[in-house]
């Protein structure tokens, strides 16, 4: 296997790759955010997770793929280091997830409640006062007729 080889088969499978990703991204859009990011991280790693199969050579391979030929074919003696390398790969990609996740929390949570504050603070210019209500009614308004032109009835108070 030439060098050429080697890297037109790696973009082979990177374009393939992120070909699943992409479906698995859109598989999963409709599960709550908490659950469906750890789960388009995992995938992302097990896709994504190289290991070494030639020491000699510093030849690598998909670790999904040289797990899965060695325990189907039992060809190997790398599906150990291949499920090590998932491993290791997963416990490090969902660490970072969960210190960005904890980063984000609070900046949300800021963001949501200053959203609130705004969207109350709109909500209360948006009522006219009664001083504005009463300088909207001029007194040469004939109130006795509404919009269309009809004649309003009046009702008056009883005690």
């Amino acid at each position: 296997m030439t060098e050429n080889d080697y890297l037109l088969a790696w973009a082979a499978y990177g374009v393939a790759a992120l070909g699943c990703l992409l479906v698995w991204f859109r598989l999963t859009g409709w599960m709550w955010r908490w659950l469906r990011e750890p789960l388009r991280v995992l995938v992302a790693v097990l896709l994504l997770t190289p290991t070494i199969v030639d020491p000699a050579k510093d030849l690598f391979a998909p670790a999904v793929a040289i797990t899965a030929l060695d325990v189907l074919f039992k060809v190997g003696n790398n599906a150990w280091k291949g499920v090590l390398d998932l491993t290791m790969y997963s416990i490090i990609a969902l660490t970072l997830y969960l210190v960005f996740a904890a980063i984000r929390w609070p900046i949300e949570q800021k963001l949501k409640a200053r959203r609130a504050e705004r969207e109350a603070a709109e909500k209360v210019e948006e009522e006219p006062t009664l001083r504005e209500m009463m300088q909207e009614r001029s007194p040469e308004v004939d109130t006795r007729y509404d919009e269309d032109g009809d004649r309003r009835l009046r009702i008056e108070p009883r005690l």
